[in-house]
């Protein structure tokens, strides 16, 4: 058996490393002099960039349904602090830096978190569903996203309702594990977020029309089997087109998964493939 980490000892380690993160992330945002977004506005600017709807409440394999309650109150909660946020030419967005410490004494409950590749739960749970939001929707912009920590090494949970390519999401741990964004346009974006019964609701808007599109689509999406364990792999890739002619004008990679699946195979809704072999280094 390896040698335990000092966080991994016992709570007070764990507790004890965390905080230690914390004022590691506020002293180098403090060294760096980074420019992060601080100022709102309450009204629209006047071009929608990028709109997306997340269903709050999904089925999520045996998971207890209460900590998807509890979500719901924690994104309500989190949502006006990231409202009407603009990010103005080379400033960078900090989810944690709108958002602060999510606490009981401010009414966050416990949701659904992962750990150690696994399903916990924790005070604030769930807020990953409003960085997957706001990912997906500055990923239709040109802004650069600077900081992203996303879980594509498993696959937690059969598909239900599926509206974006999996494994483009985020994973965020106040405030060491953030997500990020810089503005290098000169151009103003704003984030419109609202929540209501069934959705976290998200605008990107901007000041100034953008002169392409972006398009972000999955492939060579499937799962395969290996040894005993079965695998979810695919690729994401954004295209981005000029709006006066259609031409293409760039094709990248986003994200490539190699996802170990969690659950009981019988619940896979696709072909397995049987092969075998080695898979190519995930980026």
């Amino acid at each position: 058996m390896g040698r335990k980490l000092f966080g991994d000892i016992s709570p007070l380690t764990y507790a004890i490393a965390v905080k230690r993160q914390v004022l590691q992330r506020t002293l180098n945002d403090f060294l760096k002099r980074t420019r992060l977004s601080t100022t709102r506005d309450t009204h629209d600017l006047p071009v929608v960039v990028y709109r997306h709807n997340s269903l709050i409440r999904r089925k999520l394999g045996d998971v207890n349904l209460a900590l998807q309650e509890n979500k719901a109150v924690s994104l309500g909660l989190a949502a006006p602090h990231i409202d009407g946020i603009l990010i103005r030419p080379g400033e960078t967005f900090s989810f944690w830096k709108m958002v602060g410490p999510c606490t009981v004494a401010k009414g966050y409950r416990t949701g659904l978190t992962i750990n150690n590749n696994g399903p916990a739960s924790g005070v604030g749970g769930g807020l990953c569903q409003f960085t997957n939001l706001l990912h997906w929707m500055v990923l239709h912009s040109p802004m650069e996203i600077v900081e992203h920590h996303h879980h594509g090494e498993i696959d937690l949970f059969p598909d239900f309702n599926r509206q974006i390519p999996f494994g483009t999401g985020t994973s965020v741990v106040y405030n060491y594990l953030d997500y990020r964004v810089h503005n290098p346009t000169e151009n103003t974006f704003q984030f419109r977020i609202a929540v209501t019964d069934d959705h976290l609701r998200g605008e990107l808007r901007a000041v100034e029309a953008l002169g392409v599109k972006y398009h972000v689509k999955e492939r060579e999406s499937y799962f395969q089997e290996v040894g005993n364990e079965v695998y979810r792999r695919n690729t994401v890739y954004r295209s981005v087109r000029d709006k006066r002619t259609g031409n293409e004008t760039a094709n990248e990679l986003v994200v490539r998964n190699n996802a170990k699946v969690l659950y009981d195979r019988a619940l896979i809704n696709a072909p397995i493939r049987k092969d075998q072999g080695t898979f190519p280094a995930v980026d």
